[in-house]
C-alpha cells in the first residue's frame, strides 16, 4: 500500500518510528506464521522479533517491486526453518534497533479459549508431523493465501517444487490424520465400553 512503501522510505532515511509502525502492521502475521512453524508461544515471541531485527538490518535489500509482506514473511519462515533444525536461538544484539514493544498473539476471550485451543492444538500437532520445508509452503498457502508464484519467491523454488511439495505435504497430512485417529480409536472404544458397565 502506498503508505507503507512511505514508511519504508522513511524507515531508510533512518526514522526508527517509521519502522515501528510497519512492525505494528505486520506484527500479528508475522508471530502467527512463526507460532504455526515453531509450535511454541515464546519461541514465536522470540523469532518474530528476530524476523523484525533482520528485516531492520537487511531494509536496504529490500526490492520495492516485490510485496513488503511476501518479504517480510520469508525473513520469517527462513528463520523458522533454520531453528527447527538447530532448536536453539542465537541473541543479537537490540542496540540502535527500534523500540518496538515486545510481540503477542491476540489471545480470544475466557468464553471461547477452551474450544480454540482444541482446534488450534490439533492443527498445530498435524503441522508438527510435516519436515519443515514443506510445513511453510503449507502455511503460506492456505493460512496466508499466497499464490504459487509468491510462495516461491519466499521459499526460493520454482513454482513447479512449490505445487510438488504442496502436493506430497496433503499427502503426508492425510496419513497424520487418519494415523491419529486410529491411535484414538481404542480410547474411544473403551470409554464407550466403560459407559455401558462392559469390560
Amino acid at each position: 500500500m502506498e503508505q507503507e512503501q512511505v514508511w519504508i522510505q522513511q524507515a531508510l532515511r533512518g526514522d526508527k518510528e517509521a519502522f515501528t509502525r510497519l512492525i505494528e502492521a505486520y506484527q500479528t502475521p508475522v508471530y502467527n506464521l512463526a507460532y504455526r512453524m515453531l509450535g511454541n508461544a515464546q519461541e514465536a515471541e522470540d523469532a518474530a522479533q528476530e524476523a523484525f531485527i533482520r528485516a531492520y538490518t537487511r531494509l536496504r535489500t529490500y526490492d520495492p517491486t516485490r510485496k513488503f509482506a511476501s518479504w517480510l514473511l520469508s525473513i520469517a519462515s527462513h528463520y523458522c526453518i533454520d531453528r527447527l533444525r538447530r532448536r536453539r536461538f542465537n541473541l543479537i544484539s537490540l542496540e540502535e534497533l527500534p523500540p518496538w514493544q515486545g510481540i503477542a498473539s491476540e489471545r480470544p476471550q475466557p468464553e471461547e479459549r477452551l474450544i480454540e485451543n482444541q482446534k488450534r492444538d490439533a492443527v498445530q500437532s498435524l503441522l508438527a508431523t510435516l519436515p519443515p520445508h514443506y510445513r511453510a509452503p503449507i502455511i503460506l498457502r492456505y493460512w496466508y493465501d499466497f499464490s504459487y508464484r509468491e510462495i516461491a519467491e519466499v521459499m526460493n523454488l520454482t513454482e513447479s517444487a512449490i505445487k510438488s511439495r504442496l502436493h506430497r505435504a496433503r499427502e503426508m497430512l492425510v496419513r497424520a490424520a487418519s494415523q491419529a485417529d486410529e491411535d484414538k480409536m481404542p480410547t474411544t472404544i473403551g470409554a464407550v465400553q466403560t459407559a455401558r458397565g462392559g469390560g
